[in-house]
């Protein structure tokens, strides 16, 4: 179980308060109009934001003491994150630090559709066939816990439904914990188990 425990964060002058749980294997959609504090939970959920008060547990151990590489997290974030002086193909191979599985990952391009991308670099893909090899490269990764922060906004709507079923079956069939940022209902509706509505913060700090 991942249990966000009265946690709050101080960005620009307010208090951003959550406290929640989700179920692990389970997918979690978190929603809000912006500035909310979307991005700003997961940064403190990766270990790049700390808190001001209050627990991140994860299995009943607080995060808070791990560094950001020890943390059991692999985080998608808005801007995607590709190298782009490496190949699609080796962008896909990078965090692993057992066998990379290569017959996955694959198998994996093939269902999104973004496996002859392979031997080209970032710069020559669209928006929408980058964030399709993050998102295999997130998804894949060994950390059981995955943070999704818009994940299909460059998708037009049929990979869109295309995305979105891989995930979930993907997620499920490894039992990994997702919580995924987004503004779209039909995200929700086809691929969450649950969903949160964060509220405007209203608290000052002094």
């Amino acid at each position: 179980m991942l249990k966000i425990d009265s946690l709050t964060l101080e960005r620009d002058n307010q208090l951003l308060a959550y406290n929640f749980e989700i179920k692990e294997g389970q997918i979690l959609a978190i929603q809000g109009r912006s500035g909310v504090g979307k991005t700003s939970l997961f940064n403190a959920i990766a270990g790049f934001l700390k808190p001001r008060s209050g627990d991140i547990l994860w299995r009943g151990e607080s995060l808070l003491k791990l560094a950001v590489e020890q943390r059991p997290v692999s985080l998608l974030f808005q801007d995607i994150n590709l190298f782009e002086h490496l190949s699609v193909k080796e962008n896909l191979c990078l965090g692993f630090s057992g066998d990379t599985p290569y017959e996955q990952l694959l198998e994996a391009a093939a269902q999104l559709d973004v496996d002859q991308q392979l031997n080209k670099r970032p710069g020559e893909l669209s928006g929408g066939q980058r964030q399709r090899i993050a998102l295999i490269r997130t998804l894949l990764r060994p950390e059981p816990l995955v943070l999704l922060d818009e994940p299909f906004a460059e998708l037009d709507p049929h990979t869109r439904e295309l995305a979105t079923a891989w995930v979930r079956n993907t997620a499920k069939a490894s039992g990994k914990t997702i919580l995924m940022v987004t503004h779209q209902t039909e995200d929700v509706d086809r691929m969450a188990d649950s969903s949160i509505e964060l509220k405007q913060p209203a608290a000052q700090t002094k």
